[in-house]
Formats: structure tokens, sequence, C-alpha cells
């Protein structure tokens, strides 16, 4: 019987600490609207590949843009 080779997935690296981002501005929605889903929820670290500091700052941002009504709570409306 043949081994199986696992192979891990590409390692996503961190974009805010490639860039050397200090601070995720919750004004900056470009930015941050690619971290949501089309349903509204936001990504994990595992599919954006943020470390954790940074995913953090992230949904903070996100959470500030939406309360600020900079983002929408839900991308579309459900019946």
């Amino acid at each position: 019987m043949a081994k199986r080779i696992f192979r891990r997935p590409f390692k996503r690296k961190c974009r805010f600490c490639e860039e050397q981002v200090k601070h995720i501005d919750y004004k900056d929605v470009l930015r941050i609207a690619q971290y949501i889903t089309d349903r509204g929820k936001i990504r994990s670290r595992r599919t954006t590949g943020n470390c954790a500091r940074h995913q953090r700052m992230l949904a903070r941002a996100i959470k500030r843009a939406r309360i600020v009504a900079l983002l929408p709570f839900t991308r579309e409306q459900y019946r």
C-alpha cells in the first residue's frame, strides 16, 4: 500500500505586516470591504491570511465602519 503524501496549502502572508501598517483605519472603506463576504460576514484569518493582531484590528475597524454607516451590515436584502 502506497503512502499518501500530504501537502500543506500555500501559506499566505499578512498583507498588513508586509506593508508595515500600524493602524487600520475604519474610514478606508475600499480596503476594509475586501475582507467582507457577499453576505456581510467578516472573513476568517484562515481565508485572508492575516496575522492575529491585524485580524483583531480589522474586525474592530469593520464594526466601527458599520456603526458609522460606511459599510452595510448585510450586502443583500434577503426575503
